[in-house]
């Protein structure tokens, strides 16, 4: 629409150059009084405006209804990264918005608690080692009525505590991203890595180097928008109207005037305070300028019907009303022939897929085929300086 007015601005200033005086001559040339919802364009002006005729269509304009919402992501792609044991950090090259693949080293994290639990875990395996050994021996001993019982239940109960205790620091260990069986007397270490559980785009930094974080503090943020979905607001009154499965048409304020497709998949089940229900759909379209966090309006549609329409920029708006122009036909004037054009007040009804339904005042020639389709906003630009776009 800005596009078209600036197109006409341009036209009718094209045409209005040179009024005024001429060669010292003060006369004005004075412009032929036409109709009030009557403007006119000589031949030229009416192939710079770019007109075209055309009639009324008929078009299956779905029963729309609109709604407004936000881009978002599934739970299992959106990570946040914490330090199980807490430490410092003690490097991150990651800034935010850097990919990331699953798997890839996020920091270096620092811990004399992770020495410790190591050094835990390797005493206590040896513990179990033995005890295990001596259980055995006890055991067999016991069969053969050299050992006591007392003896076997001791070495049974020592043998049971020492294990459970290996498993729950093996457990321990495997939180922190230590493989226990890889553990050895002289390879404990003191530093661990923060690993990406998903692959995806930094979404926050929360550290610097140096920094000591607790186990409960989120470092990273990972976000992967590969799979996006639509969190809608839905209105009670239109609960019944939408189904699992339709098909849903939107626009993200990111990307205005570009159409993308997503697919219902939840409707809510709960009536929100304010009267509106949540409704979830999976954006079927993988553009990268989608991003988790836009504002978007999207629209369902709920049926099909067939009205009178003409394509969107056949109908122009001017303090709060609507018109289309018809083409009246050739006249001589003077030296020069003209097209004369009248502007029609209509209403407008439902838009979709470039076409606006026009509700036609009574007595309106439907079978019309000289109704401009194209140029429209040119002649309303016109008609508002005066009925012609030259001088």
């Amino acid at each position: 629409m800005k596009t078209n007015i600036i197109i006409s601005a341009l036209i009718c200033s094209l045409f209005m150059f040179g009024c005024g005086t001429k060669n010292g001559n003060t006369d004005v040339k004075q412009a032929e009084v036409l109709p009030e919802n009557t403007c006119e364009l000589t031949a030229e002006q009416y192939k710079l405006a770019g007109i075209q005729l055309g009639g009324i269509e008929q078009k299956d304009l779905g029963n729309m209804i609109k709604l407004n919402g936000l881009i978002n992501v599934p739970p299992q792609n959106f990570v946040s990264i914490s330090a199980t044991m807490g430490g410092y950090i003690k490097s991150t090259s990651l800034l935010q918005g850097s990919p990331v693949k699953k798997g890839q080293v996020l920091a270096i994290i620092e811990n004399p608690e992770f020495i410790e639990l190591q050094q835990n875990y390797l005493e206590s395996k040896s513990q179990y080692e033995f005890a295990e050994t001596e259980y055995n021996r006890q055991k067999e001993l016991f069969a053969q009525s050299v050992a006591s019982a007392k003896t076997f239940q001791q070495a049974l109960s020592n043998y049971k505590g020492l294990k459970a205790k290996v498993n729950a620091l093996e457990q321990k260990l495997a939180l922190i991203g230590i493989e226990a069986s890889a553990l050895k007397e002289d390879k404990i270490m003191r530093a661990l890595p923060l690993i990406s559980p998903i692959s995806g785009y930094v979404k926050a930094v929360n550290v610097n180097i140096g920094k000591y974080v607790e186990p409960t503090d989120v470092i990273f943020e990972i976000i992967n928008n590969e799979k996006l979905t639509l969190e809608l607001t839905m209105f009670e009154k239109d609960i019944d109207k939408i189904k699992e499965g339709q098909q849903i048409t939107f626009e993200s304020t990111g990307n205005a005037g570009k159409n993308y497709t997503a697919t219902v998949y939840r409707v809510g089940k709960a009536i929100n305070e304010d009267k509106t229900v949540k409704v979830y759909a999976t954006v079927n379209d993988n553009d990268k300028a989608l991003m988790s966090g836009m504002y978007v309006t999207a629209v369902v549609e709920t049926g099909n019907s067939t009205v009178e329409a003409l394509p969107n920029e056949a109908v122009v708006a001017f303090d709060d009303k609507s018109y289309i122009f018809i083409s009246k036909g050739k006249r001589n004037e003077k030296d020069k022939v003209v097209d004369d054009f009248m502007m029609v007040e209509v209403k407008v009804g439902k838009c979709a897929g470039g076409y606006t339904e026009v509700i036609l005042p009574a007595g309106f020639d439907k079978n019309l085929k000289n109704i401009v389709l194209k140029g429209a906003y040119a002649l309303l630009s016109a008609l508002k300086n005066g009925g012609e776009m030259a001088c």
